[in-house]
């Protein structure tokens, strides 16, 4: 395969050759801190909507973008390459939840817009950021039964996911958005119906953005919710050509070390992200999670010792505390070597 002549973020595969890549962390943990009330995500806008609001944080962009803004602001000060945009719940799927599924396109445009023009305000030319545009799993799953008592039953169908990513992935790329992050997956479906739209858009649009594949594995069985090893995992989404595939959420790095060399192992050709949690929940801590920054920048800068990485940060208890110790961490290692690397050296791309 030749290197894929990407149409934006162009720097990203020889930056990522360079050294290893710092994402930021929590957007939700850092939300908390500002203790916003139900007004604030209503906002005059949405003083009359019928539904409480207060939780739907991508709906932020809107009501307080000034919020989002300060976030992302404080993760790039804290040496973040690439940072996410506030969508992870941001399609009509997930929307529907709060009878606003017409404002998906909308949040994940002015979402975009926030995420750039932080990263305008922080780039150098030796430390260019990039805004990631952030696909979740939405809260509902194509492989597993919602009912007991009838496995055959869903909630949802590929058609319907594939046409709300498509949506969200426009939004985002139309707002500005560098690359693409397919997120936190539980269920390899899910994510099939993101990739497809993403190929579609990329397709119809001319552009070619980087896309970054993260699963989850969700417990100590080394699965992602619906029933995939690491390994096959990888197997089912590699046809995408990510510009790297990893691991995020579920785990602290402690325990999602098996899972990352596993993963390192069967992605041979391809780089490798990680942004775990900040350990185990623990609702007496000021994140609501164990781990200390420094504690999670050990642990993951021992990832990066091992070769494991090329792109680490963090995700659900993390901040830009913890995401700072992470970039210190990583900064004296190199970044693992694959053959995607050496395909774009021969090639001279980069």
């Amino acid at each position: 395969m030749k290197p894929i002549a990407y149409t934006r973020a162009t720097q990203l595969p020889h930056l990522m050759q360079q050294r290893i890549l710092v994402l930021d962390g929590a957007m939700g943990t850092m939300i908390q801190r500002y203790k916003l009330t139900e007004a604030d995500f209503r906002g005059t806008r949405f003083a009359d909507h019928g539904k409480d609001l207060k939780g739907n944080n991508d709906l932020l962009q809107l009501t307080r973008p000034d919020v989002i803004r300060e976030i992302h602001e404080q993760y790039l000060a804290a040496g973040a390459d690439l940072i996410e945009t506030n969508t992870f719940g941001a399609t009509s799927v997930a929307q529907e939840d709060y009878d606003l599924a017409g404002l998906a396109y909308e949040l994940n445009v002015e979402a975009a817009k926030l995420a750039r023009a932080a990263c305008d305000k922080y780039s150098t030319p030796d430390k260019p950021r990039f805004a990631a545009g952030a696909l979740g799993p939405t809260p509902r799953t194509a492989s597993i039964s919602p009912d007991v008592n009838d496995p055959g039953a869903r909630n949802v169908d590929f058609e319907t996911l594939r046409a709300a990513y498509y949506e969200q992935a426009q939004g985002l790329l139309d707002g500005g958005c560098d690359l693409f992050l397919v997120e936190t997956i539980f269920d390899t479906l899910n994510a099939k119906a993101a990739l497809f739209a993403l190929d579609e858009l990329m397709e119809a649009t001319g552009e070619r953005l980087p896309v970054i594949i993260s699963g989850t594995v969700t417990d100590a069985s080394g699965r992602i919710l619906s029933g995939q090893t690491v390994t096959a995992f990888w197997h089912s989404v590699r046809h995408a050509h990510p510009i790297a595939v990893g691991l995020n959420c579920a785990l602290g790095a402690s325990l999602m070390r098996p899972y990352l060399e596993e993963l390192s192992t069967a992605a041979a050709d391809t780089p490798i992200s990680c942004y775990p949690n900040a350990g185990l929940p623990n609702p007496m801590s000021d994140t609501g999670f164990d781990e200390t920054p420094e504690i999670t920048g050990r642990l993951v800068g021992e990832f990066a010792a091992r070769g494991l990485l090329n792109i680490a940060g963090g995700c659900c208890g993390t901040t830009p505390a913890h995401v700072a110790e992470i970039a210190q961490q990583v900064s004296a290692y190199r970044p693992r070597p694959n053959a995607m690397f050496t395909r774009w050296v021969e090639d001279g791309s980069g």
